[in-house]
């Protein structure tokens, strides 16, 4: 109770104003059978010695030397060693958030850099900093083209990452929102154009989709944009492997661009903290959420940074907040800010087509193995592709364990009519050795070293 603000004295005098007899009266609601009755088992306290101790052994369980053919939204790519070496500095590790631009001109320039670049990359007008990752970006991505719009329907692409339409979700349930999920062409792996046409209605507020899509697959967006646009609906377009726009044209017919910057220098640290945005048209930028900073002059004509948009709860909006997102992820942005820096135009180009490269050869070779089938060959895709094998993931999942490999996931998790198809990805980190590894092991034979 040493924590609690209020003595002893001033519970039992609030208990008794609003008519409990005690703290357990607040909580009879609760059915019995989910109220804890019992103090919390907690460990006792440790040493220091003890803690790092524990540290050590849980960080010796950790699988090291494997590679990794994951991918599903969360991308391996190497991390220039600058990175941390900049982020780390005290102005902006220890920094809290840029409200006086007198004294945070630095961090102001980071972000204003960081939304530069990522306008320049989507093909958008502007660009926010931030949203906390992929998911929650495309989710506020929907509720800003509902406030735009003044409609109140959602139409989603199935190739929609699935946790990311599972946060979508949760937004929507008490929304008053309904959602139509489409379905995709089981030969390209695309939306099906002939499904959205006949599911965007005058209702519409927004239609959704991915791009490469969860398949890997690059969608059609100049078709989709056609068909939503002709309803008055946004397009909102979801980029959760941001190093395909080294390559792929940014979909600039789209109204809204919500993409997770993981790929850019972010560690995968056991799944987050990443960093999602939003782009959009310049006569949307009212209802971002999130924060933009502008660049202006002072009163000696220096340039410099401020501030400018912020629209969330906090800055005294209340209601009116477009969102209660309340942090802009400015650490991590910036990890994207110097990768984008360190690498260039050129440099994020031939990243991107790098892993172009080693996504080609791992898909002819791991489908090239008896009983292994390419799915989705009818379209362009970027570094992910879909393997259909006779036998279950389950079987030839622990061969590839065995020879230090992470095969791809299971896609019947979220699409049963997909059994024993898996999603696979090679980027720039993985070697031609190690696809020739895994071809060995998926066809079931001895891996050499």
């Amino acid at each position: 109770m040493r924590y609690l603000p209020n003595s002893p004295a001033e519970r039992e005098k609030m208990l008794a104003e609003i008519g409990a007899a005690s703290i357990d009266d607040l909580f009879s609601v609760v059915p019995a059978e989910h109220r804890l009755s019992r103090d919390l088992e907690v460990p006792r306290a440790h040493a220091e010695s003890e803690i790092i101790d524990y540290f050590r052994a849980a960080g010796a369980k950790n699988s090291t030397g494997y590679a990794s053919f994951l991918g599903a939204g969360a991308y391996r790519h190497y991390r220039p060693v600058i990175i941390d070496s900049l982020i780390q500095r005290g102005e902006f590790l220890t920094s809290y958030t840029p409200y006086q631009a007198e004294i945070s001109q630095g961090t102001l320039q980071a972000i204003f850099e960081f939304q530069t670049m990522i306008a320049e990359l989507t093909g958008m007008d502007v660009a926010n900093a931030s949203m906390y990752d992929g998911s929650t970006g495309a989710a506020e991505a929907v509720m800003m083209a509902v406030r735009v719009t003044g409609r109140h329907k959602a139409v989603v692409a199935a190739t929609v990452h699935p946790e990311y339409r599972e946060v979508l979700d949760t937004y929507t349930k008490h929304q008053g929102l309904p959602t139509t999920l489409i379905g995709y062409d089981r030969k390209t792996g695309r939306i099906d154009l002939t499904a959205l046409g006949a599911a965007v209605t005058e209702e519409t507020a927004a239609v959704l989709v991915q791009s490469p899509n969860f398949f890997g697959i690059i969608e059609d967006i100049p078709a989709i944009a056609e068909i939503v646009h002709a309803k008055g609906a946004l397009l909102i377009v979801s980029i959760a492997e941001a190093v395909s726009l080294g390559v792929v044209r940014p979909p600039v017919e789209a109204d809204i661009v919500s993409m997770e910057s993981q790929s850019f220098g972010v560690a995968l640290s056991y799944g987050g903290p990443f960093c999602g945005v939003l782009a959009a048209k310049e006569q949307f930028v009212r209802q971002m959420p999130g924060r933009l900073v502008g660049q202006t002059i002072d009163g000696s004509g220096y340039r410099g940074f401020v501030l400018t948009l912020s629209t969330r709860e906090q800055h005294i909006r209340r209601e009116k907040a477009t969102s209660n997102i309340c942090t802009n992820q400015a650490l991590v942005a910036l990890m994207a800010t110097i990768f984008l820096s360190v690498y260039g135009k050129e440099g994020i180009r031939e990243l991107a087509e790098h892993n172009l490269a080693k996504a080609s050869y791992a898909a002819e070779t791991l489908s090239a193995q008896p009983g292994a089938k390419l799915l989705f060959t009818g379209a362009p895709r970027f570094n992910e592709f879909v393997i259909e094998t006779e036998e279950s993931p389950a079987q030839w999942s622990q061969r590839l364990l065995d020879a230090k490999i992470v095969g791809g996931i299971d896609l019947s998790r979220w699409y049963p009519e997909l059994r024993n198809c898996t999603l696979w990805c090679a980027t720039e980190i993985i070697t031609r050795a190690q696809i020739d590894a895994a071809a060995q092991a998926l066809a079931g034979g001895p891996v050499k070293a």
